[in-house]
Parts: structure tokens; C-alpha cells; sequence
């Protein structure tokens, strides 16, 4: 299957973005100098204690607060070794740029199927869509009868092997941060996790290319993440965005921490107490990115609602059941700009 990627305009040496990559001017990575009160202003960074039971009074508090307030945080000590996280990204970036474009072109994913594995560019699947500066290789890793090692890249030979390792130890994370979100919010350690089901991992590595115009493009559009709870790491070229109180906040990298979004299902699980985080990515003219995502979500067919512990009649339930896939469909067909073009259908009328 033939490829469009934005590897090969960069390699071809294009000075202008094509029209198809240009964002509308209210999009673009452009924002008024920031006050002198938010020089201060950044996620907040969490210390797992590596789950040491001593300190976790602390860590759930600290979780808690990170959750209602931002949405986003990142998290040190986490259980994952800095050696893993390497491997991690010297795979894929060696994926990326050792790798001829035919030798990735036998991976290519659909390009008009939501959410399909392999190799490509276009994320979503309506035709008129404003591309991301970014290629991608997304992986169906979880639960393990989708996951295929065959289909992913045979270079660098510890490709599968490490990707599988990172899949496993994501996953015990992940469940990790939903069961102290959980008791933050007053309920059972297993309540998200019970609700979201089995957990359905994806794991995307993005590979941005350097770009002629920074200022007319995004590395990824601005949204918020569809599942569960998504985990993200990035090498130190930064270019990663939360948007916080009317204005875009960079998330600067930091060494070995995975940064934690929420996302749109435990939005609505915890009646809107903890919002899902709406970020980007911009580019940059000088030097190719690369950040590797995992996201945790239920299964297409799983119904999620508001916990019924947090519904009474002094807190109503702010979103109506929905069947998750109906959920992915809507987001992949309508495009991201921002969340609200999806979860704000699933308001209910008092609100």
C-alpha cells in the first residue's frame, strides 16, 4: 500500500508547507506573551515513591489534586526502568530514521480505518482533514489476542521484544494510577478499572519531522484523549501543550517521568470531578521530535456512565451511558477540535 508521509517532504527538501498541513489561523501555535504570574506555571510532577505503601497517603492526595486541577501531571518513580524507556525510544526513532520509507511502507496501516495498525499519517478519516506534521506506528498491544508482534518492525531486531516489555509494565502502571484515582474520589480502589472493563491498549510512537513553517503547523491538533487514562513519554525536544485556564502551558520534558492525561471516559466515570486534559504538539524548524504514547481504554463495546457512588440528588449525573465505540467513531469521523465536539453530547440537559 502506497504511503503519504511527512518524512518524505522533509527529505525532499520542501521550504513551504502544502496546503493540506497549513492549520486556520485561530489553530496556529501563536499566543500572546504569558502574564507574569504563570512564568511558575507547569504540570505538576508527582513522586511515585516507586508505590511505596508509606508514602502512598501522600501520592493519592498529590494524584488527586493533579486530576481536578490540570487533568495532567507527570510522575517520577514509577516503577519502570530508565533502561526500558530507552530501549523504548531508540527503537523507535532508529524505526524512523534508519528505515527506508519502503522498508516502513510494508507496514502501513489504513489510512481511511479508524485507529488501524502500522505505519502512516493520517489519523483521522475524513478525506478533507487538516494533516499533522507527524508520522506514526501504532501498535495493538492489549488485550493480548490483538496483539500481533508479526506486524510491527522487524528493525532494530529488539523491536517487538522491547515493545512487549514496555506493553506489560504500562498496563500495571496504568492500573496503578486508576486505582489511586479511584480512592482519591472516596471509592473503591477497583471502581475505574471496573467500570472501564478489560483494558484495550494502544501504543503510538510519532516521529515529527522537522518543519519549513513551525508557525503554520501542529505536530498533532489540539484534543483530548478518548479512553481511559493515557501515558506519554518524550525525548527532550519538548513541543508538548496543555491547555490550562485559556492558554497553552508546555509540558517540559523530564528525564525518566511518563507524563499521566486524563481522559474523556474517566471524566465521565468521576461525573466530571477530574476533566480530561485537551493538549497538542507543535513543531519546530531545527530538530525531528519523537514521544511514544499509551492509551488505556475500555473495549468497544463497554457502556461507561458516572460512578453511581458519586450521583445523588445534590450531585446529579452529568453525562448520560454511552457505548464507548460510539464514542471513538464520533471522535475519529468529526476530528478532534478540542474535546467538546464529543463529550459535550453526552451532557445531559440540567447542565
Amino acid at each position: 500500500m502506497e504511503v503519504s508521509v511527512v518524512q518524505t517532504l522533509c527529505e525532499a527538501g520542501v521550504t513551504h508547507v502544502p496546503s493540506q498541513y497549513i492549520q486556520p489561523p485561530q489553530n496556529r501555535p501563536h499566543q500572546p506573551p504569558p502574564p507574569p504570574s504563570s512564568e511558575s506555571l507547569g504540570i505538576p510532577v508527582i513522586d511515585l515513591f516507586n508505590l511505596d505503601p508509606q508514602h502512598l497517603d501522600d501520592v493519592r492526595t498529590k494524584l488527586g489534586r493533579a486530576c481536578s486541577e490540570w487533568g495532567a501531571f507527570q510522575v517520577t518513580n514509577h516503577g519502570i526502568s530508565s533502561s526500558l524507556m530507552k530501549d523504548v525510544m531508540d527503537v523507535g526513532l532508529t524505526f524512523f530514521t534508519e528505515c527506508s520509507v519502503i522498508e516502513k511502507s510494508k507496514y502501513a496501516c489504513d489510512p481511511y480505518v479508524a485507529a488501524s495498525e502500522g505505519y502512516g499519517s493520517r489519523m483521522l478519516v475524513k478525506e478533507d482533514s487538516i494533516l499533522d506534521w507527524r508520522d506514526y506506528f501504532d501498535h495493538h498491544t492489549l488485550p493480548f489476542y490483538r496483539r500481533d508482534p508479526t506486524r510491527w518492525p522487524a528493525f532494530p531486531t529488539n523491536y517487538r521484544g522491547v515493545m512487549e516489555e514496555y506493553s506489560n509494565h504500562l498496563k500495571e502502571l496504568a492500573q496503578k494510577l486508576m486505582s489511586m484515582m479511584s480512592e482519591s474520589l472516596g471509592l473503591e480502589s477497583s471502581c475505574i478499572e471496573d467500570i472501564v472493563g478489560e483494558i484495550h491498549q494502544n501504543i503510538a510512537v510519532s516521529y515529527y519531522p522537522p518543519c519549513p513553517q513551525p508557525e503554520l503547523t501542529l505536530g498533532i491538533q489540539s484534543h483530548s484523549d478518548i479512553g481511559a487514562v493515557a501515558l506519554l513519554m518524550q525525548d527532550d525536544v519538548g513541543g508538548l501543550e496543555v491547555f490550562k485556564e485559556g492558554r497553552w502551558v508546555t509540558v517540559q520534558p523530564l528525564s525518566d517521568a511518563i507524563i499521566v492525561f486524563v481522559a474523556d471516559q474517566t471524566e465521565i466515570i468521576s461525573n466530571g470531578k477530574y476533566p480530561s486534559v485537551i493538549h497538542r504538539a507543535v513543531t519546530n524548524s531545527n530538530r525531528a521530535r519523537l514521544s511514544v504514547s499509551a492509551f488505556h481504554d475500555p473495549s468497544k463495546t463497554r457502556k461507561i456512565a458516572p460512578a453511581a457512588q458519586l450521583v445523588d440528588k445534590d450531585a446529579p449525573a452529568r453525562y448520560k451511558e454511552a457505548v464507548y465505540g460510539e464514542h471513538v467513531s464520533n471522535w475519529y469521523s468529526k476530528g478532534p477540535e478540542g474535546k467538546r465536539n464529543v463529550i459535550d453530547s453526552l451532557l445531559l440537559n440540567h447542565q
